[in-house]
């Protein structure tokens, strides 16, 4: 199966890099380059890529919002952003918005792809320590601490799926879960399908995020 991808950054050089390393790969196709963040939603809109590649900063329409109507316009489709800095003011509010990860513009050729193929299949572009680390260095943009906040969602889940969602929240990969509850990993990922979906999540780095809002993890 092929990849589309969509690439959106103002600066023409860096969609042309992005573009000749994606067009190389057999499995990808780049379906369209935008400039700003309109024009990355309108594409979106009517290219329907699989992935889409956002520059946080662009003019207008910036990044963060451009995810939101992306996938608004088009649930199926994957935004990674794309970030000067690992610790960007702005990468909280990206997962907020839907995005699906972030990748570093200086990120190597390599792992573009790795993360572009992640993202495609349905998995998060960051390791979930990565992502927990993210989280812990954007504290002010979280809750204050406190007890669980109440949400009705949580009352969705299961003892065990919610056992497993604080664990994806601490950071734990699929294997460490299932070390840690006794499960077979193919289980752990039967449950954190359950909760994505009861949730109405879109992936693993949306429920860290869940995790810290309602407060079941709590900011080292």
């Amino acid at each position: 199966m092929t990849i589309r991808v969509l690439v959106a950054d103002d600066e023409a050089l860096l969609r042309m890099a992005f573009s000749t390393v994606l067009e190389a790969q057999p499995d990808m196709a780049v379906v369209g380059e935008a400039e700003d963040g309109d024009q990355a939603v309108r594409l979106a809109r009517e290219l329907r890529p699989d992935v889409v590649l956002m520059d946080v900063r662009m003019p207008g329409t910036d990044g963060i919002e451009a995810t939101r109507q992306v996938v608004r316009v088009h649930p199926p489709t994957r935004v990674l952003i794309l970030t000067t800095f690992d610790l960007d003011d702005y990468a909280f509010a990206g997962l907020k918005a839907g995005a699906s990860g972030f990748l570093l513009k200086n990120t190597r050729p390599e792992e573009l792809l790795t993360a572009i193929r992640a993202v495609a299949a349905g998995d998060a572009v960051v390791s979930p320590r990565i992502t927990r680390r993210l989280l812990d260095s954007l504290r002010p943009h979280l809750p204050d601490g406190g007890d669980t906040v109440r949400d009705e969602r949580l009352g969705r889940l299961s003892a065990r799926e919610r056992e497993v969602l604080v664990h994806v929240g601490s950071g734990s990969s699929n294997t460490e879960i299932a070390a840690a509850l006794g499960l077979a990993e193919a289980t752990v990922k039967s449950h954190l399908g359950r909760v994505l979906h009861k949730l109405e999540l879109r992936d693993r780095t949306q429920a860290v995020v869940f995790a810290y809002e309602s407060r079941l993890i709590h900011p080292a």
